[in-house]
């Protein structure tokens, strides 16, 4: 039984659609940009406290939100990332600059393995990405390889709304002519990704990171540790 205020998901398989979000899905196995900055940063010697450190982070992504120009690719969204740290946290910005390299390399190098199971999963299924973005999505896809196998990307600065707001999944559905029952999401947010497709009655599989705790949200679907174990998922 479904819970009050969400949609029933269907026993049925065989999805069309498949749904991704971005950061930390289908950059990095379940791990959020934050953690990931901040593993770098105490790795090269950053004096802050965490939670003075998760308060630069947010002030620094969400002033990002509308203002970063479109057509700025992934390596500007991080330099913006560094950059808006080393002012929130009165450091060097060498140091933050050098974190934020260090991020861009891992998360290219793990990008590049992505766009080459996006490319293999595109040849049985369409597929999107629903991202809780800056504005320029497009452009992140673009350059970093994934462009060609996605068929519609929503960004919520774009859209308007932000997951879990089942309007931002619908987008991306309708956009691709497809009802919830024919898709599925792929996230590693619990809270935002699980929690959105649920609502809208929509599949969802849990990319669920080597530190996360607990179960996916509904029992019948799957929880992966590495984006390419959906290879062998009957999706």
């Amino acid at each position: 039984m479904s819970e009050p205020g969400t949609a029933p998901i269907t026993a049925s398989r065989g999805a069309r659609v498949l749904l991704f979000d971005f950061g930390g899905t289908l950059d990095a196995d379940g791990v959020p940009w934050k953690e990931r900055f901040w593993r770098i940063a105490r790795e090269e010697g950053l004096d802050v406290s965490a939670a003075e450190f998760d308060q630069a982070f947010y002030g620094a992504t969400d002033s990002l939100e509308g203002t970063i120009p479109k057509s700025a690719g992934f390596r500007e969204t991080v330099e913006s990332v560094s950059r808006g740290l080393a002012a929130r946290l009165g450091r060097d910005e060498a140091l933050l600059r050098r974190i934020g390299e260090r991020f861009t390399r891992e998360s290219l190098a793990h990008l590049a393995r992505s766009a080459e199971t996006l490319s293999r999963l595109a040849e049985r299924h369409r597929v999107g990405v629903v991202s809780n973005f800056y504005g320029n999505l497009q452009a992140v896809l673009d350059e970093t390889g994934l462009a060609p196998s996605v068929s519609v990307a929503v960004d919520s600065t774009l859209a308007g709304c932000k997951k879990p707001d089942p309007r931002i999944f619908r987008a991306a559905l309708d956009a691709l002519g497809a009802a919830p029952s024919e898709a599925v999401f792929v996230g590693d947010s619990l809270k935002r990704d699980m929690t959105g497709a649920r609502g809208l009655g929509m599949r969802h599989v849990w990319l669920r990171s080597a530190q996360a705790d607990g179960g996916c949200c509904c029992p019948d679907d799957a929880v992966i540790a590495r984006l390419s174990d959906l290879l062998g998922l009957e999706l």
